[in-house]
């Protein structure tokens, strides 16, 4: 299996399945002298972590990740950062009955069209337990980019839900398990997804993410656009169908004189009147924030039973037992920040090899 690595001077392989012995990725690219422990890292893990309430999976994962390389007296040393992640709560019994089904919406035919097998525990290699190792490359990329660049992202739909962004609080997102920056919202939500939970059911969510503090300049014109290279990194992401930048598809119902984000002089440079471009023009930084939002689908693997076919082109009737997420998008949020650093972090490294500033 090839293209497990993405980025181009700030690069990141994973490895690892859901229900093998650990995961965990290697960072390549990490300038040297940049201080550097594991419990930095761990701080971001732990919000992606599962179990962390009623409405995520409740798969226990303490996701502790251990530094394997790269560091020295907590400091990085220029060479490639090896991070781990040992897996201890998998049931991999859980999944038996389904080795030879195609469960609906997952990546069990494909894999099978495609390798010629395919580990069904959770998914193996598909499963969303991946991205454990992608946060923690995310933290290395945090420390790359530094404090002057600050990530934040929030669930600003679930289902037909949408936040009031009259009432938005990034402080909020801190105070409820949905990364919600609305307390009534949130509120609501928690109503609205018992009922899924209970059901045996999922429902889809939108995830939005803001970089602030990111210079003018960075990312390339026409194939190294950084606002391509934020889309295609966050539909890498498990369960994305969807990426808009700005205005994204609500654009298309602007005129000229309505999406055009004019310009006035300020102190310290432009001052732009509005953000509709979402910080990118012409697929470089503008010094505006960089806002994308991100579609998750509804979780695939529910209790109501679905028709399907198995490897045998038999017909039958599945329910996907197991602990699953009653919304993925939910944890999917820190996923979007680590996605959002990784592609920051590799455009700072790319800006400042090609203008050496």
């Amino acid at each position: 299996m090839s293209h497990n690595t993405f980025g181009h001077l700030f690069r990141v392989t994973t490895w690892g399945e859901s229900h093998g012995p650990a995961l965990g990725c290697v960072v390549d690219g990490c300038p040297p002298g940049i201080a550097l422990t594991a419990h930095e890292l761990q701080v971001f893990l732990d919000r992606r972590r599962p179990g962390g309430s009623k409405f995520v999976t409740q798969r226990q994962e303490a996701d502790a990740v251990k530094i394997l390389s790269g560091v020295f007296e907590d400091v990085t040393t220029g060479t490639p950062i090896s991070l781990m992640i040992e897996n201890t709560d998998q049931r991999s019994k859980d999944y038996s009955e389904i080795a030879k089904q195609y469960r609906p919406g997952h990546a069990d035919f494909t894999y099978i069209a495609k390798y010629g097998l395919r580990d069904y525990r959770g998914g193996g290699r598909s499963s969303a337990r991946e991205t454990a190792a992608r946060v923690a490359a995310g933290g290395v990329a945090r420390k790359v980019l530094g404090d002057g660049v600050v990530i934040q992202a929030a669930v600003v739909q679930i289902g037909p839900h949408k936040v009031d962004r009259s009432k938005w609080d990034w402080a909020e997102t801190h105070n409820n398990p949905f990364w919600c920056p609305d307390h009534k919202t949130a509120e609501l939500w928690a109503e609205y997804l018992e009922g899924i939970r209970k059901a045996g059911s999922s429902v889809g969510a939108v995830v939005e993410v803001q970089a602030e503090g990111v210079p003018a300049g960075w990312g390339a014109p026409i194939y190294g656009k950084l606002d391509g290279e934020i889309a295609g990194a966050m539909m890498s992401i498990n369960a994305v169908k969807g990426v808009e930048i700005g205005a994204g598809f609500g654009s298309a119902e602007l005129t000229g004189e309505e999406n055009a984000d004019e310009i006035r002089q300020g102190n310290d440079g432009p001052i732009f009147l509005s953000n509709h471009a979402g910080g990118v023009l012409g697929g470089i930084s503008s010094g505006q924030p960089v806002v994308a939002r991100i579609a998750f689908k509804p979780t695939s693997s529910i209790l109501t039973p679905r028709r399907s076919i198995d490897q045998d082109g038999q017909e039958v009737e599945l329910r996907t037992k197991g602990r699953h997420d009653p919304c993925v998008g939910i944890r999917g949020t820190p996923v979007v920040e680590a996605m959002m650093a990784c592609v920051l972090a590799d455009a700072k490294l790319r800006h400042r090899g090609q203008t050496g500033s």
